[in-house]
């Protein structure tokens, strides 16, 4: 059969999992091309919130830059398609591209929707500074950077977004207030009784809640100051996220000529009215009146596109969806479906409240048949709901069971009796047949069932659903997932083990493992963790290989969302001089650096540096690499200690610059960053470092291990107090040593103590009990004595491309992001970048704060 040409625009949440769907299918019938309005692959943007709060975000990304190269999808990221000619069968981009297509999906998704009020914007495309959507990565982005150096945010909207929203700023510290114009909280899926008990959960939280308010203005001075409602009150502020819902992105239809009602009308088979050949999926369409903004309505559309376009089934039909939503909102479960109470007299209504423990949970029974439900707070019902209002199954006489296991089916039973169609992971689409057949493909970890399919992944209120079913289906033959005490995916082996092989077969490059102990070969996903594990093991005698690197690690800078990079010289203790200062200005000037910013670490970062200007930055900077890339030893933090400061017991500087030029750059699981302080006031924040050093009297240190204050805060634990420089350089070692060899990839110190133990630390490392001491000093020592400033290699390049600019640039809006940014509308989520080579934003997420 001819291969037919398939442009897909937007790459988002829906044109992926459609061409995900469409590979599934037939992988060699359409050359696929795919438009992206975002620089980045394709992310889960549910877990925006989670970005937001300050968690990991590896786990957003599903499909990274290289799935696309992996399955000959051509990918113009960052790139916006403008018009559709459908006589000529082409499409035209911004970017001045124009492709041809046999088949084309629309996959535009949707934007926020900015309520009409005075203020808000600086002009047609550039929001008031200070004021934010909450839609796609760069949103996010700009929330983060922006709440950095503002404490109150007023966020307008308070359904699921809104609170999301709310929640996050919370975690960072911020005095947040949310204002709902209507009398209720998520008022599309809770009535007012659930919805004035959620209000309660929240502002037990610290959120601030107003209802009622319509916000009519915004007030500012330069940037954002306060918002004004109908009533004429007001309320100050110093950043606002607006999350009053969304509207599809239908301007390519409108401007293409395809009929636009509320969204692009498509039919049954997920087609344009106007055109067979024209598909669309998503929030951009508009079915049967219908216009869905959940996820999972947008996975039934998918699969119905993929088995007609592929003609797996040409008479495949989507006739709707029943909307049933389980998910978190502010660290709530909440699941509901259907009605959120009675519309007839002859409905029955169940219902249950507990507000104390933020409980509440109602039924509503038609005919015998369940037509609504709401769980808030506890969901232990929601596999038997969720059955029972998808299928339609007998209910028991007594409804009160339908909220509470009495005579009714426990979980395992409820799990057991679930159609096989039956949506468990409304973020990623995976259906209860999905795990099935996992599990009966051989697969009976939870865990192993769970990256398979992706269940769980994404805001994870389904996992004990998922267990459930899992359990069930292996006949409680669960299988310990072994693979999670694994060191790296591809090599079957925890570390201590992993570490005792390499030894022993003197394994000093990462294809030398692979060969060696990985079963299936290479995995790029286990790279990364394993040439830092051998540059810890094998210094100087390790071989490089430059693919087992990703873009920060190849280059030795910290790659940006522009596609520029991060500079950061190292000046240890946070101590510098004119000489260096005049370097660094004539430094900006000569490459026209956009920002100078002063780092949390005490240094000074250049933003904004070409790739191809590097070298010539480092070499006339002359200074060392400070390493604000690398999963490594960023920086000693110190404060003025005995020079300046009356209060100083001890020379805090020298011993931060002592400690910083004996550990600089060291191979680590996870970044580490240490402070000094010369006294118990702690000015430095020792105590929430990766590694901390206070001052208890003349040279007396205390040394404090796994503190951390970002995402997560938590003070340190106190390893050891000792006697001299000497001793406490030492110990410090000894400790990271320590880490190094045993603590799991990406796990920071704040994890690595309290799983290992502060009794079990003193134990090996103080009290030295195993004798293992002397070995980590002197493994310890060959680390440091193999140390080599990276930034040398501009000199002399590994390769004649590894400074070259072989990528454009992506613009950035107009106005800085600390200062406001563009709202324009976007068509498509974002990942890992163009620039990342798989490494995804957990590469850039690595900037020093």
């Amino acid at each position: 059969m001819e291969e037919l040409d398939l442009v897909v625009i937007g790459n988002g949440m829906a044109g992926a999992r459609a061409v995900e769907e469409i590979l599934a299918r037939d992988a060699t019938r359409f050359r696929i091309t795919m438009f992206g309005d975002e620089p980045y692959g394709n992310y889960n943007r549910i877990m925006l919130s989670h970005v937001l709060a300050g968690e990991d975000s590896d786990e957003i990304y599903l499909n990274p830059m290289d799935w696309y190269a992996e399955n000959d999808i051509t990918l113009h990221a960052g790139v916006r398609i403008v018009r559709i000619d459908r006589f000529a069968r082409k499409v035209f981009a911004d970017d001045g591209t124009t492709v041809s297509y046999d088949k084309l999906i629309i996959a535009t998704g949707s934007r926020t929707f900015f309520p009409p009020m005075d203020g808000m914007w600086v002009d047609d495309k550039t929001l008031t500074p200070g004021v934010f959507g909450f839609r796609t990565l760069d949103d996010t982005t700009a929330m983060l950077d922006y709440a950095r150096d503002h404490r109150r945010a007023v966020v307008i909207g308070g359904g699921l977004l809104g609170l999301e929203a709310a929640y996050g700023l919370l975690r960072h510290g911020h005095e947040v207030h949310v204002v709902q114009s209507g009398p209720v909280l998520m008022n599309q899926q809770l009535d007012e009784e659930a919805g004035a008990i959620l209000r309660k959960v929240v502002e037990r939280l610290g959120i601030t809640v107003h209802t009622g308010k319509r916000t009519t203005a915004m007030r500012s001075s330069g940037t954002v100051t306060g918002v004004v409602f109908a009533d004429d009150t007001t309320l100050d502020t110093d950043m606002v996220v607006v999350t009053a819902g969304i509207r599809p992105n239908v301007g390519l239809g409108v401007v293409s000529g395809l009929t636009v009602e509320r969204a692009i009308v498509a039919d049954d088979q997920m087609r344009s009215v106007d055109d067979p050949d024209i598909y669309v999926v998503g929030e951009c369409a508009q079915h049967r009146g219908e216009v869905y903004g959940l996820v999972a309505p947008l996975w039934e559309q998918a699969t119905v596109l993929a088995d007609h376009i592929t003609g797996v089934d040409p008479k495949a039909a989507y006739h709707g969806s029943r909307l049933a939503t389980k998910l978190k909102v502010a660290g709530v479960d909440l699941a509901a479906m259907g009605l959120k109470g009675p519309e007839r007299e002859d409905d029955e209504f169940v219902r249950f409240a507990e507000p104390g423990r933020g409980v509440y949970k109602s039924v509503v029974v038609r005919d015998g048949k369940l037509v609504g439900a709401t769980l808030l707070g506890d969901v232990g019902k929601v596999a038997f709901l969720t059955q029972s209002f998808d299928r339609g199954l007998p209910l028991p006489e007594e409804r009160v069971e339908l909220l509470f296991d009495l005579a009714g089916p426990s979980g395992t039973e409820g799990a057991a009796e679930m159609d096989d169609a039956v949506q468990v992971c409304n973020c990623n689409g995976v259906s209860k047949g999905d795990l099935v057949g996992c599990v009966r493909g051989g697969t009976t970890s939870v865990e192993g069932v769970m990256t398979a399919t992706r269940a769980g992944k994404g805001c994870g209120a389904c996992k004990s659903l998922v267990r459930e079913i899992v359990e069930w289906a292996a006949d409680g033959d669960v299988e310990a997932d072994e693979s999670a005490n694994w060191y790296v995916p591809a090599v079957p082996l925890e570390k201590p083990a992993l570490i005792a092989a390499v030894r022993e077969r003197g394994l000093r490059s990462v294809s030398a493992v692979f060969a060696e102990l990985a079963p299936d070969g290479e995995d790029a996903g286990s790279k990364m963790a394993l040439a830092s594990l051998l540059r810890t093991l094998w210094g100087a005698e390790y071989v490089d290989e430059r693919d087992a690197r990703f873009i920060n690690d190849r280059v030795h800078a910290n790659i940006q969302r522009d596609g520029t990079f991060s500079v950061v010289p190292r000046m240890s203790g946070g101590v510098t001089d004119s000489a260096q200062l005049r370097r660094i200005a004539d430094v900006a000037d000569k490459y026209a650096i956009p920002m100078i910013k002063v780092t949390g670490g005490q240094r000074i970062d250049l933003l904004g540096v070409r790739k191809e200007d590097l070298p010539a930055v480092w070499e006339d900077l002359d200074m060392p690499s400070g390493y604000a890339y690398g999963k490594s030893m960023r920086t000693v933090k110190t404060c003025v200690g005995t020079d300046f400061c009356r209060f100083g017991l001890g020379d805090s500087t020298q011993l931060g610059i002592d400690i910083e030029e004996r550990y600089k750059g060291l191979e680590s699981p996870a970044k580490m960053k240490l402070a000094v302080a010369g006294c118990p006031r702690n000015c430095s924040e020792a105590l929430v470092k990766d590694v901390g050093l206070v001052a208890v009297g003349e040279d007396r240190w205390d040394v404090y291990v796994g503190g951390a204050a970002g995402a997560s805060v938590r003070k340190g634990d106190l390893l050891a107090t000792v006697i001299g420089h000497a001793e406490a350089v030492r110990l410090t070692g000894t400790f990271m040593q320590y880490y190094r060899e045993n603590a799991r990839w990406l796990e920071r110190t704040y994890d690595f103590v309290p799983r290992v133990g502060l009794d079990e630390l003193q134990a090996l490392l103080v009290e030295d009990r195993d004798g293992l001491v002397a070995g980590l000093d002197e493994r310890m020592q060959s680390s440091v004595e193999a140390y080599r400033d990276p930034w040398l290699e501009g000199r002399q390049p590994v390769t004649s491309g590894q400074f070259a600019d072989s990528l454009p640039l992506i613009p950035l809006p107009q106005v800085p992001v600390r200062a406001g940014h563009s709202a324009s509308a976007r068509s498509g989520p974002e990942a890992s970048g163009p620039f990342a080579s798989g490494a995804g934003t957990a590469e850039r997420a690595g900037a020093e704060r």
